[in-house]
């Protein structure tokens, strides 16, 4: 798989990103976006401008009607223009993103950009129980950068065993810190949501960045903020059952979406590589019948 090697540029935009107050600048980003007023409204445009937003695929595509910008960013688009792969074997992209690295899980490392990777186990939380499902199997992780939609929905039809929120950082997502920040999704907060399938265990894990107000989940609500401990929560006896394609959870601005699969027979597209766009509903890979 080829991927672009860190260039200086690079190192210098991430390096400052040490030293921000990244809880801080979130918590007023979240304040700020669900600020109700009318001021948004050429904020509002000039964002949709800047950043080639498709408004035509929302279900209400007049800025001026949205509340808020936090209300902006969770639009909703029209069920049409996000038509499912109809393949049932077919995993599915959980949101509109651009693939960051795909690949094996190799003895519980996962390629995290050219040159370095990062630990399985603690990326779900720090149990190698938790990891060992997936310790030697496949994973692809998933950018959503400003402009695009900021639904995630599910891959597969499953049932939601636990949840795992894990306190961290909130560094920028972008490719350059990808390239460039050692143990990234590792080190930023985020919730880990693992299921059962008619394929196996299946992982979403939400990672979130700064400027990332908050992740919410359709069954949960607002998980950050306020949190700040590694929190599980199981469902054994509160059942969770989404279809594939549902809903099942959403960022504010920009973030990134892994998706962890067991080993065994799957096989990823062809054409996915990173820096390769995708749309939530389209085929990421198949497994075999």
């Amino acid at each position: 798989m080829s991927q672009v090697p860190p260039r200086w540029l690079d190192w210098l935009k991430s390096l400052p990103l040490y030293l921000l107050p990244h809880h801080a600048i979130s918590r007023l980003v979240h304040r700020l976006a669900r600020w109700e007023t009318r001021a948004k409204n050429p904020v509002l445009r000039w964002f949709i401008r800047h950043y080639g937003v498709a408004m035509g695929e929302a279900q209400e595509s007049r800025p001026e009607a949205y509340a808020s910008f936090n209300a902006f960013f969770t639009r909703a688009l029209r069920p049409e223009v996000r038509p499912l792969d109809p393949d049932p074997l077919a995993l599915l992209s959980p949101a509109d993103s651009t693939v960051s690295a795909l690949g094996r899980i190799r003895d519980g490392r996962i390629i995290q950009a050219k040159g370095h990777g990062y630990s399985l186990d603690i990326l779900v939380g720090g149990d190698p129980r938790r990891a060992d499902p997936f310790r030697n199997g496949h994973f692809i992780t998933l950018y959503l950068s400003p402009r695009d939609y900021h639904r995630v929905h599910m891959p597969a039809a499953g049932r939601l065993l636990e949840t795992v929120y894990v306190p961290g950082r909130l560094f920028s997502v972008a490719p350059h810190t990808v390239r460039t920040i050692p143990n990234l999704f590792a080190r930023n907060e985020r919730v880990a949501c693992l299921f059962d399938t008619d394929r196996g265990p299946l992982a979403s894990i939400m990672v979130g960045a700064i400027n990332v107000g908050s992740i919410e989940l359709v069954w949960a609500g607002e998980i950050t903020p306020p949190q700040h401990d590694l929190t599980v929560t199981r469902y054994d006896h509160r059942p969770v059952q989404l279809a594939r394609g549902a809903e099942m959870g959403r960022f504010n601005l920009g973030s990134t979406v892994i998706l962890l699969l067991p080993e065994g027979p799957f096989t990823w597209n062809a054409e996915l590589a990173p820096g390769v766009r995708v749309k939530m509903g389209q085929a990421l890979g198949k497994w075999e019948g």
